[in-house]
């Protein structure tokens, strides 16, 4: 018998190895014998470079600016000439200081810094996870990083934030890194919002990043009159409409319209650097079950979230399916057309949201000796 544990992070309570870690314990303590492979992934956003780090790559750390300009740590693997960068650990919302949110002010600044130490490691591909990001500058801060001059009136360069942008009266690429001219960028993103209007960046994500209806409208204004100013410049690419262009507070645009960068689903991007079709096997070593999930289990996660991209390359290899997460709001028609088999939902055992991620490791062994207990009649199916 051959498990495969492919989960994503339960977010503020077990990270994706931890995850496998303590299905694997409870499977061992029913079902002993069982081998068990882990292959941590995630959807390109929070949880990437963990994942990527269990399947290889090598941690590195620089420190850069957070969103709301004070330093912080972030780490970004790297394996050869490929960089894998989580922009949430330098733009994120969890970087907030006190977590107070600054809709106007927040800066990716920091995110742009990160690709400029990839680079430094003699990066020639990256890949770029957006997600949990604290801000709306259409990733102004990113290009400030990487070399663009974004100026007022008066000559004067911007500070961070997407507020600034109303004030912009020039923009300068001829400065922008040398270095990515010769360098892949793949956008890691689910996101399919343009940067602009009822559907972009600001209305769609500013408010959980703290914006108010009017600051909405600020930011709108001030990203279009920053867009059009930098689609004029060499080099730069049209992009305020395509798909992807209003991820991270607009970030995926200046990846796609400055940087070259192409999108890619997250899901499938994090699949591929970490082996999972590899993992699954073939013939006589192929997995006879896949463990897979998150810390929520919900419509968002049918939108393609990690456990429906893990499930779809399971059941194109003929293995069956189960999800484990914190909770589900899933009906069980649902979570069967989605292709799971079964739905351990850790607030089946502990149901008070405070305590179940709490204890969340404990409760993932316990689900494990569930799911060991019944291995059997879950590979039957």
């Amino acid at each position: 018998m051959r498990i495969l544990i492919a989960s994503d992070k339960f977010k503020g309570s077990a990270t994706g190895p931890e995850v496998a870690a303590a299905l694997a314990a409870g499977i061992t303590a029913t079902a002993p014998g069982t081998a068990i492979d882990a292959v941590p992934v995630a959807d390109g956003g929070e949880g990437t470079v963990d994942a990527a780090l269990a399947a290889g790559f090598e941690a590195v750390t620089a420190t850069v600016t957070g969103p709301t300009g004070r330093p912080v740590d972030a780490r970004f693997g790297v394996r050869g000439a490929q960089a894998i960068i989580e922009m949430a650990a330098a733009s994120g919302l969890d970087q907030l200081p006190g977590g107070v949110k600054d809709a106007l002010g927040a800066t990716s600044r920091g995110t742009g810094e990160l690709i400029a130490a990839a680079l430094d490691h003699g990066a020639t591909s990256i890949v770029l996870g957006i997600g949990g990001s604290a801000n709306t500058d259409g990733g102004a801060g990113m290009l400030q990083a990487l070399g663009v001059a974004l100026r007022d009136a008066d000559g004067k360069e911007l500070p961070g934030g997407g507020g600034a942008l109303a004030r912009i009266a020039e923009v300068d690429v001829t400065d922008l890194d040398p270095r990515l001219a010769g360098v892949e960028i793949v956008l890691a993103s689910d996101v399919d919002n343009p940067l602009l209007g009822e559907r972009g960046a600001p209305a769609v994500f500013g408010p959980q990043k703290g914006a108010s209806a009017e600051d909405v409208a600020v930011l709108d204004a001030a990203l279009a009159r920053y867009a059009a100013l930098l689609e004029q410049q060499p080099g730069i690419r049209a992009a305020t409409t395509l798909p992807g262009a209003g991820g991270a507070g607009g970030v995926g645009y200046a990846a796609l319209a400055a940087l070259g960068a192409r999108r890619e689903p997250g899901v499938e991007v994090v699949q591929r650097l970490t082996g999972l079709a590899e993992a699954l096997g073939a013939g006589d070593s192929r997995a006879d079950l896949v463990i897979t999930g998150e810390g929520s289990l919900d419509d968002q996660s049918l939108g393609g979230k990690t456990p429906l991209g893990v499930a779809a390359a399971a059941r194109a290899a003929g293995i069956p399916v189960v999800a484990v997460c914190g909770r589900s709001t899933l009906s069980a028609e649902a979570a069967r057309a989605a292709g799971f088999e079964r739905v351990y939902a850790l607030s089946e055992l502990e149901p008070d949201p405070a305590r179940s991620m709490a204890e969340a490791t404990a409760l993932l062994t316990e689900v494990g000796r569930r799911i060991g207990a019944e291995v059997g009649e879950l590979v039957a199916v």
